[in-house]
């Protein structure tokens, strides 16, 4: 069951100093994270680094589609190519070895061809297919490890925000008490019942409280800035938090597949994919290839100018095998071979980095636990002492310094209570994300 830290005060001290939550638009953790899945920048950069890797893929992937080509050229010849004919083509008679040249062709030449390419077998381009997908499954990751950091984040930033704002609540209780004690002082001193000191004294709390809660402000305006940073919305907007702190003891979270180690498992996939695809670099590939055009023979001289066009084509199997390139294949592939390794040995650092996040989580969510449970002890002990001590005070059993020794007691034991809640919260949310139930 939910539990309101210090309900009645915390309430009670909204009411008295005006803080309206009925005209007012709160901004809830769950809005402020919604907030920033929408807007946060960095967010939207591991998003579109997703698309990416999906569009990459599908890139590797059309590379199994036919390619088709359109070639024109065309050509003027200056000077015809030349070529040594034996002399025997003009004169059977003439000796061996005996040569004459010809120049042959057209001064204008036009080619215009289509030109079809299918792979048939290309195990790179399969490799890339499959390289490209676990590389698009690790941006998926990457965006969820995003998302949840902006999560914790903003958590983090709103828990902080709300113990400053309960603090205000409690400075301001406690300055109004002050102030009446104040009075009550200065009432006794013109009876002659107290000293000039003991004006002075708690003149001196009240200026301390008046400090506190001016520092306490100016770090809660920069808190502020800063979750709306990370929301991705304009400083300038009004952003009101709810200081009601809340919190539940949960029991042990079932452990799932948490994204860190999702993300070792997948790069540890891709080194594997990446040595097979260097591996395969040494297999031959076939494709059936066929190109269909025409072919422009011109002559520009009258009379006997004219512009012909021969019909051209083919079909047929292209198979390309690597015999040997300078052993570059082998090295790449005794790299491939490390990398693949240290992807296995940074798997299994993050299996064990994990299970010994989550047992420091569990062991501060206890702490916090038993924190929590002694501090609120503590505040109705301080919350006793304090009015039992105004009250001798009032009768003359007691001094002012014990006085603000008890009202200083009582602002200790209400900070440490906030502090061991947020805490609690915080290693709720760290054992969360370990376990992989943050979502």
């Amino acid at each position: 069951m939910l539990v309101s830290i210090h309900k009645q005060v915390i309430f009670a001290l909204l009411l008295l100093f005006g803080w309206s939550v009925a005209n007012a638009q709160i901004w809830t953790l769950e809005k402020c994270i919604s907030t920033a899945q929408a807007q946060n920048r960095t967010l939207q950069i591991a998003k579109n680094n997703r698309a990416i890797g999906e569009e990459k893929y599908k890139e590797s992937s059309a590379n199994l589609l036919p390619k088709i080509t359109l070639n024109v050229d065309y050509k003027y010849f200056t000077d015809l190519p030349t070529q040594l004919l034996p002399l025997s083509t003009f004169n059977p008679t003439a000796p061996v070895g005996q040569f004459k040249e010809a120049q042959f062709g057209v001064p204008h030449n036009i080619g215009a061809n289509l030109q079809l390419a299918i792979p048939l077998y290309n195990p790179q381009v399969y490799g890339a297919i499959q390289t490209t997908k676990v590389a698009s499954e690790l941006a998926a990751l990457q965006y969820k490890k995003t998302e949840e950091q902006i999560q914790l984040e903003i958590s983090n930033l709103y828990y902080n925000a709300q113990i400053l704002l309960n603090q205000i609540a409690f400075l301001d209780s406690n300055t109004i008490n002050t102030n009446r004690l104040l009075k009550n002082i200065k009432l006794l001193k013109e009876q002659q019942m107290a000293k000039g000191t003991d004006v002075s004294k708690v003149e001196l709390q009240l200026t301390q409280l008046q400090t506190q809660k001016a520092m306490v402000n100016s770090k809660l305006q920069q808190l502020l800035y800063a979750l709306k940073f990370v929301m991705g919305i304009s400083l300038e907007t009004p952003l009101q938090l709810d200081p009601a702190i809340q919190y539940s003891e949960t029991s042990t979270y079932t452990t799932h597949n948490p994204v860190d180690l999702q993300i070792a498992h997948t790069q540890r996939k891709l080194a594997l994919t990446d040595l097979k695809n260097t591996q395969r670099s040494l297999l031959p590939t076939l494709a059936l290839v066929g190109s269909y055009g025409t072919a422009g023979f011109g002559y520009d001289k009258k009379p006997n100018d004219f512009l012909k066009f021969f019909p051209i084509g083919f079909a047929g199997v292209q198979l390309s095998f690597p015999l040997f390139n300078g052993t570059v294949t082998m090295r790449r592939i005794n790299q491939k071979k490390l990398e693949l390794k240290n992807s296995e040995l940074q798997q299994t650092n993050a299996s064990e980095q994990n299970s010994m996040q989550i047992q420091n989580a569990t062991l501060q969510q206890n702490v916090a636990t038993q924190s929590i449970r002694t501090t609120e002890k503590q505040i109705t002990q301080a919350q006793t002492i304090y009015s039992q001590t105004l009250l001798q005070q009032k009768q003359g059993l007691a001094s002012i310094t014990e006085v603000l020794l008890a009202d200083a007691a009582l602002r200790e034991a209400q900070q440490s209570y906030l502090s061991a809640v947020v805490d609690y919260l915080k290693a709720d949310l760290e054992l969360k994300k370990q376990t992989g139930n943050l979502k």
